[in-house]
C-alpha cells in the first residue's frame, strides 16, 4: 500500500453541500481536518476548519486553496474539470479528473459505458434540430430528452410520448445539448455503492432498492429483492466502471432491473462521489460510505462494508424536515439533518435511517 496520510492531515473538499458536510464529519472521526472550497456558502462549512468562497473559474485562488491541503476530493460531479486540473497541479485529486470529465456530460457518460460493452438503453445525441429525425429513428418513443449537463433530481428533462413532440421537448429543456434516451420499463431501480482504494482493492456495500417520486430519491431499502445472481452481476458492472476510470473513493452506479432475461440490468448513470442511496450505510454498517471514501482518498485501508442491520433510508424533502421532533423521538430511527435554514419544495433537508435487526426486515 502506498504511504497513507497520517491523522492531522488536511483533506480539501470541492463543494459545500450536505455530502461535503458528511464527508467532513467522517474525516474528523479519523483525526483529519477538512477545508472547503465552494462558489457559494453551504452546510459543509459548519463542520470544516475553513471555507474559501470563490469562483471555480478562479484558478489562482483554487490553487492557493489546494496548497493548504494534503489531498483534495469533490462532493459533486459538476466541478469544472479545469478547476480540478488546477488543484491536481498542486495536490492529488481523488477520484481523478477522468471520472469528473465523463460523469458531468451525459453523452460522454453513456458513450463511455457503451465502450466497455456494458448494458445500457438505446440513446442518441441531440445538439439541435438537425439531429431530431435521426435521434427519433434510432430511439423512438416513449423516450426522455435530458440535458447533457447539470440535470439532476428530475431537472433538465422532458418526456416524449409521440413521434412529433421532440421539438417541443427541446424547447422545454432550454434548447440545450441533450441526449434522447429510450424509456426503460423496469421493475425497480437498484444502486451499487462501491469503494476502491489507491491500490485497486474493491469493496461493495449491500445493494439497496430505490424508490423515486417526481425524479427525486425518496427511499433506499436494504435488503433488496434483486436475485443473488443479478446482485453479483450488478457488482461486476460497477467494478468494471471503477477499474476503467482508475477510480479512488466511493462511486454510486444506478441500474434498472428489467426482469429475467439475457440482460436483466441496464445502467442508468453513475455518480463519482458518495451517493444519496448509500446514506443508510451511516448507521447500518460499522464503516459507512463517507468514512470509506475518506479512507480511500487518504490512502488508508478500506473499512468493512458488511451490514449489521436492515435499514430503510428516507429522504426528508422540503417541509418533511419539520417533523424532526417526532423523528427524533422515534425508536430505532437515526436522524441526520443537514443544517439548511430554509425548507423549499424538492430540497433535501436531511434523512432518517430506520433500523431493524438483520434478517427481520423485508
Amino acid at each position: 500500500m502506498r504511504e497513507a496520510l497520517p491523522p492531522g492531515s488536511t483533506i480539501g473538499i470541492l463543494g459545500a453541500g450536505q455530502l461535503g458536510r458528511m464527508l467532513a464529519a467522517a474525516a474528523s472521526q479519523l483525526g483529519f481536518k477538512c477545508r472547503i472550497y465552494s462558489d457559494v456558502p453551504g452546510p459543509a462549512s459548519d463542520v470544516a476548519v475553513s471555507t474559501t468562497i470563490g469562483a471555480y473559474e478562479d484558478l489562482d485562488k483554487i490553487a492557493k486553496f489546494a496548497a493548504e491541503t494534503d489531498v483534495v476530493t469533490y462532493e459533486f460531479e459538476n466541478v469544472p474539470v479545469e478547476a480540478a486540473a488546477a488543484v491536481q497541479r498542486v495536490r492529488p485529486v481523488r477520484p481523478g479528473l477522468k471520472a469528473l470529465e465523463v460523469a458531468q456530460d451525459r453523452l460522454k457518460e453513456k458513450q463511455f459505458v457503451a465502450s466497455l460493452g456494458l448494458p445500457i438503453a438505446p440513446f442518441a445525441a441531440v445538439a439541435g434540430p438537425a439531429d431530431f429525425a435521426a435521434a427519433m429513428a434510432s430511439v423512438g418513443v416513449p423516450s426522455i430528452l435530458k440535458t447533457r449537463r447539470m440535470g439532476y433530481d428530475g431537472k433538465g428533462q422532458a418526456w416524449l410520448r409521440t413521434d412529433n413532440c421532440l421539438p417541443r421537448g427541446f424547447e422545454i429543456i432550454g434548447e440545450a445539448p441533450a441526449t434522447l434516451e429510450a424509456l426503460v420499463r423496469f421493475k425497480f431501480e437498484v444502486s451499487v455503492l462501491l469503494v476502491r482504494s489507491i491500490d485497486g482493492e474493491v469493496r461493495t456495500y449491500d445493494i439497496p432498492q430505490n424508490h423515486h417520486d417526481g425524479g427525486i430519491l425518496r427511499t433506499s431499502t436494504v435488503p433488496c429483492v434483486l436475485p443473488p445472481a443479478h446482485q453479483a452481476r450488478a457488482r461486476d458492472i460497477a467494478g468494471k466502471i471503477a477499474e476503467a476510470l482508475d477510480y479512488v473513493g466511493v462511486i454510486g452506479v444506478e441500474m434498472f432491473y428489467v426482469g429475467e432475461g439475457p440482460e436483466p440490468l441496464l445502467i442508468n448513470e453513475f455518480a463519482p462521489r458518495v451517493h444519496n442511496s448509500g446514506h443508510w450505510t451511516m448507521d447500518a454498517c460499522a464503516v459507512g460510505q463517507f468514512e470509506n471514501h475518506i479512507r480511500a482518498v487518504a490512502g488508508w485501508p478500506l473499512g468493512p462494508t458488511d451490514r449489521h442491520s436492515d435499514c430503510q433510508m428516507t429522504n426528508l424533502i422540503g417541509d418533511d424536515v419539520h417533523a424532526w421532533p417526532n423523528l427524533a423521538a422515534e425508536a430505532n430511527a437515526c436522524l441526520h439533518l443537514y443544517g439548511k435554514h430554509q425548507a423549499r419544495p424538492g430540497r433535501k433537508m436531511g434523512h432518517v435511517n430506520r433500523l431493524s435487526p438483520a434478517g427481520k426486515g423485508r
